[in-house]
Order: structure tokens, then C-alpha cells, then sequence
């Protein structure tokens, strides 16, 4: 059994046995199943296409993981949630702004793990020169909404019918926390 790269999760979350670590490559075809089978159930993000292994790969080569961190949730060895800091934009100005995106495997929803991961983020943040997260979450995921609610985000703005899936339109609300 792997040795866990990062932090333990904490005992009191019925979590036991799950670890958060940084992504490697080889997790990649993990984190875009979890991405696709998560449509259009995600936590954060608005961005509905499914996605692939190859442009996950691309944006992984991309990254700056000391910057802008991947990790993953696994247990027994099996990736079951992942969080990503993004570029806002990608420009200068926005240079320690990040979207933050979560996505969590059907089945493990209930366990809490979206929340630890929020909290690792805003704590881990400011050491990787973030000074605001921000979440974008589709108007009437309401559990979402409270949940960036109980961490402090305010919310920034209101975009209608932005996302369609299928014949489903949806609605989004930007979401933002200033760290310092």
C-alpha cells in the first residue's frame, strides 16, 4: 500500500483510511473519470463538457505545482476526489486569484470530503502566494452555496442561464474569499 505524500485526514470525519496527497501523472485517468461521471453534479466549477485524458495531461504539464496544486482524496489506493487551483484567467493581474475546482466520486458525497478539502485550501493558500479563491457553483446547488457560505465567501455575482445540459438550462453564482 502506498505511504500517504501529504496530510492524514482527521479521525472525527469518518475518513478513515483516506489521504490527501499531490496528483501525479498517473492519477490523471482517475481525475477525469471523476470529472466526467460528476456532470452535472460538481461542486464548484460551471465548465459542463466531459473532458479527456489527453487535456487533462496538457494542463497538467502546464501547471506549476508549486504554485498551483493538484491533490487528490484516495483510499486503498483508489483516487476518490480531487481539488484544483487554477489561474483566474490566466493574466498578470490575476496572478494570486485562483478558481477552485472539487469534484467528489458518486458515493462518497456524504463523507465530508468537499468540506476538508475547502478547508485545506483556504489554509494552504496563502503559502502558495493566493490571496483569493474563488468558486463558481451552479444557482441552485444550494448545499454548495451553504457550504461556501459557512467559510466566508461572499458572493460576487450572479450569471443567468450560463450552462446547458441537454435541454437543462442553469444558472451560476461567482463566489469569492479574500485571504488577505
Amino acid at each position: 500500500m502506498k505511504k500517504p505524500l501529504c496530510d492524514r485526514l482527521q479521525p472525527g470525519q469518518e475518513l478513515n483510511g483516506m489521504y490527501v496527497r499531490d496528483a501525479l501523472e498517473t492519477d490523471l485517468s482517475a481525475i477525469v473519470e471523476i470529472y466526467n461521471t460528476t456532470i452535472p453534479y460538481q461542486i464548484v466549477t460551471a465548465d459542463m463538457e466531459p473532458v479527456t485524458v489527453e487535456s487533462r495531461l496538457q494542463w497538467f504539464h502546464a501547471h506549476k505545482p508549486e504554485r498551483r496544486p493538484l491533490w487528490v482524496v484516495e483510499t486503498e489506493e483508489k483516487v476518490v476526489a480531487w481539488l484544483g487551483f487554477q489561474s483566474f484567467y490566466g493574466r498578470p493581474a490575476y496572478e494570486t486569484t485562483a478558481e477552485l475546482s472539487i469534484y467528489v466520486s458518486p458515493g462518497y458525497r456524504s463523507k465530508g470530503i468537499g468540506k476538508m478539502l475547502l478547508q485545506r485550501a483556504i489554509a494552504h493558500s496563502p503559502s502558495y502566494g493566493i490571496k483569493t479563491l474563488l468558486g463558481f457553483i451552479f444557482a441552485e446547488n444550494q448545499p454548495s452555496l451553504r457550504l461556501f457560505e459557512q467559510f466566508g465567501f461572499q458572493q460576487w455575482g450572479y450569471l443567468p442561464k450560463v450552462a446547458e445540459f441537454g435541454s437543462l438550462e442553469r444558472d451560476l453564482v461567482i463566489v469569492g474569499l479574500r485571504l488577505a
